[in-house]
């Protein structure tokens, strides 16, 4: 009996805490306030990191245009002076008296056509090596850029 009387006077003696609605409120406001801020804040970083990629693009993409121009244009050039040395190759072969002298005309022209085929080829890839950079540079940069945003966040 005793042990009842015991348990029947600590529960009248204990305080239960009780519920506050209104603090209650206050928290679940408080946590949609910052859920609402990180979720603009996170949209504001990918907005920025959208604008930021499509420019790199664009700029990718106007680089690679100009790099196909110069190379048409250098092709055009080569093409120009292939012919051009041909023709030229050709006049003097109609012009030749004996066969040694065609033959030293054809040594001739083959060896200057492959020094011109060589130097035409180093040119061509001195354009696009430097165009393969051009191009990547801008979206390298984004890249790199959003690597070290990862880090530091």
């Amino acid at each position: 009996m005793e042990t009842m009387a015991k348990t029947a006077d600590t529960v009248e003696n204990s305080e239960f805490p009780t519920f506050d609605p209104s603090m209650a409120t206050d928290q679940i406001r408080a946590v949609a306030e910052k859920g609402v801020e990180q979720s603009k804040e996170a949209y504001a970083k990918f907005a920025s990191g959208t604008e930021t990629t499509q420019k790199a693009l664009q700029s990718s993409l106007e680089t690679s245009k100009t790099v196909g121009n110069e190379l048409s244009l250098k092709t055009i050039a080569a093409l120009r002076a292939n012919a051009e040395a041909g023709f030229s190759h050709l006049e003097a072969l109609v012009a030749v008296r004996a066969p040694s002298e065609f033959l030293e005309l054809q040594a001739a022209f083959l060896r200057k056509q492959v020094e011109l085929t060589v130097e035409q080829a180093k040119e061509f890839q001195a354009v696009t090596t430097k165009a393969a950079e051009d191009i990547s540079k801008p979206i390298k940069d984004v890249f790199e850029k959003a690597m070290k945003d990862l880090k530091v966040a």
